[in-house]
């Protein structure tokens, strides 16, 4: 086909008109801001701010726009208390208030210790400790409790109770026990209860998964008289690593004692480099890493009906302390960099799967099914999800690879037959790293439902859904 010289001037007009254009070629996920989102079961982590480790006011900005509804705030009892009887609350006052501004909902984890009242930490924020040790650090803490919960009985309802109490370097000075964490319930909790009649109560706060002895002590001790949900820590390179076989475990003893109870996800992420200090830090990371390993972890807890999923962190946290005092490294978990706060891919990745998981998106049981395209090339077990948004299907499928040793992208035959549970009549394909949203090739409609003969599986997830579903 010949083009005149003004044709070929009109090209680039004609391709954004054409790009805007759907069906003929695609668009981009349409992000949402956390006030345009109702609900949803997705967190960021805002804690550290007792340790003052990141400026929070650099950060609302992006917040505002990522499509969160919730953020685990740090109490900082230290930071609060600094004088005897005295309580500046005004930092955190600030934190709760401008969340609450641009839509998102903090609750809070309850913690540390006050060296006013727990002499022996190496830094003031009294990381990890514990105040058990004397009837002075008791009252003083009840007094602290009381009177946090009476000045935010009208902001916020969720409160979790200390953070990861089952090992040692969050529970000082006494080795971490079921008896010594109950104890710190039982005086915790009424003080709550008695300011917040509605008050949702968090327990455990676990880390990692697998101390079940330590929980079901803890559920014989009491735990489901005191408190409403639980919550742990799942730290793994490989989010989906023997994930649902411990998720079910920790379900099965919590149900045994108060069924019905429900599991938080409070604490999770991945570093975007390879000098990073905390969780995870002994592997290979980057910035594409850290993202495809935030779309993984949360839309596995989605699937697998974790009530919330919060994702830790929201900025780098430089100087990173510990319970031992200043690290002198990054912790690079956030979605933020920490020298200018500007985005990484994992920030936009959070958007594109905050504007499609919202509370309006539930599991619901279909048939989705994942062929090899290519008899000669080996397709690995998948990770698949079915929802439901409006009707309209939402499927979600990935490869969980090893991100340290990455993935060889696969062509697979995917089949959906979504029958009454959710409607598919326009079918498109969602990358969520990427947000972009297209025709998938060689589609075939039956009565029974679709295939789709050309679709690439990649170690992320991608969506198989109808428009009305993600437009």
């Amino acid at each position: 086909m010949n083009l005149s010289r003004r044709s070929l001037l009109q090209l680039p007009a004609l391709a954004a008109a054409a790009a805007d254009k759907f069906p003929e070629t695609g668009w981009r996920l349409k992000t949402r801001t956390s006030k345009e989102v109702a609900a949803s079961p997705i967190s960021i982590g805002f804690e550290t701010l007792d340790r003052m480790m990141f400026d929070p006011e650099r950060t609302y900005p992006h917040l505002a726009k990522l499509g969160v509804k919730w953020a685990r705030c740090q109490t900082g009892w230290a930071r609060t208390e600094q004088r005897k009887g005295e309580y500046d609350f005004g930092w955190l006052d600030n934190v709760v208030d401008s969340l609450l501004k641009i839509g998102i909902q903090p609750w809070f984890n309850l913690g540390y210790g006050n060296t006013l009242y727990t002499p022996g930490p190496k830094h003031p924020s009294a990381v990890g400790w514990v105040p058990l040790n004397s009837d002075e650090a008791r009252q003083a803490w009840v007094r602290y409790v009381e009177r946090l919960a009476e000045r935010y009985r009208t902001r916020v309802k969720h409160w979790e109770l200390w953070n990861e109490p089952n090992i040692s370097g969050f529970w000082q000075p006494e080795k971490p026990s079921a008896e010594g964490y109950m104890d710190f319930v039982r005086m915790t909790a009424p003080a709550i209860r008695a300011r917040i009649p509605d008050s949702v109560l968090i327990g455990l706060a676990l880390a990692g998964t697998s101390a079940l002895d330590y929980v079901e002590r803890c559920f014989e001790l009491g735990l489901g008289k005191l408190v409403d949900k639980i919550s742990y820590h799942p730290y793994r390179a490989v989010p989906e690593e023997n994930y649902e076989a411990d998720l079910k475990a920790l379900r099965g003893i919590a149900h045994r004692y108060k069924p019905g109870m429900g599991l938080w996800q409070g604490e999770n992420g991945a570093p975007s480099t390879n000098n990073s200090t905390g969780a995870l830090r002994q592997y290979e990371w980057d910035e594409g890493r850290q993202a495809k390993w935030l779309l993984r972890r949360l839309l596995t807890d989605i699937r697998l009906g974790v009530e919330l999923t919060s994702y830790f962190q929201t900025v780098d946290m430089v100087n990173y302390v510990w319970s031992s005092g200043q690290s002198g490294q990054t912790n690079s978990k956030g979605v933020l960099r920490g020298h200018d706060y500007t985005p990484k891919a994992s920030y936009y990745a959070l958007q594109y799967l905050c504007a499609v998981f919202d509370a309006g998106t539930q599991p619901a049981e279909y048939l989705l099914k994942v062929e090899r395209a290519d008899p000669k090339l080996e397709l690995p077990a998948l990770q698949c999800g079915t929802f439901v948004r409006n009707g309209y299907a939402v499927c979600a499928f990935w490869y969980p690879a090893n991100l340290q040793e990455g993935f060889a992208f696969r062509r697979a035959r995917v089949s959906i037959w979504s029958g009454k549970a959710a409607k598919l009549e326009n079918p498109v394909l969602v990358d969520l790293l990427t947000g972009d949203v297209t025709l998938p090739v060689k589609p075939a409609k039956s009565a029974a439902g679709w295939t789709f003969d050309d679709v690439l599986v990649k170690d992320y997830p991608m969506l198989l859904a109808d428009r009305e579903a993600v437009s």
